[in-house]
């Protein structure tokens, strides 16, 4: 997907996490807005998964440790959605870490208690690092 048409899709999604804010206001659990933003992508007919198992590589194994994406949009983009006071560096590490497991570069982690400021663009440069 060329860069130009993953950045209008993700305006898309980002569209529809503000419209479910807008809907259901703040001081839901994180489940009611996943639910509730599913229903939205489906009625713009954005493909989406949910609940994504997430595997780990250990040395050639793959470890399932419980790790699950709250929503990935047409396999390019990963949503992690939370309802917390304040976004925290560890919130961007989590998302950082699904990114580099699953072979995205793209992810947005989403605060549906403060949407408007609460919206981190993540992007992980899949180039590897100097030795």
């Amino acid at each position: 997907m060329k860069t130009r048409d993953l950045d209008q899709l993700a305006e898309r999604v980002i569209g529809a996490a503000i419209e479910v804010h807008r809907e259901l206001g703040p001081g839901l659990l994180e489940s009611a807005y996943r639910v509730a933003l599913c229903h939205e992508l489906s009625s713009l007919s954005i493909p989406f998964m949910t609940e994504k198992s997430l595997p780990v590589q250990y040395k050639g194994f793959l470890l399932d440790c419980g790790y699950r994406l709250d929503l990935v949009i047409a396999e390019k983009i990963v949503l992690e959605l939370k309802t917390v006071e304040t976004l925290l560096p560890i919130h961007q590490a989590q998302i950082l870490s699904y990114l580099r497991l699953g072979g995205f570069t793209l992810g947005y982690l989403i605060n549906e208690r403060l949407p408007k400021h609460g919206i981190k663009r993540l992007i992980l440069d899949p180039s590897p690092c100097p030795p």
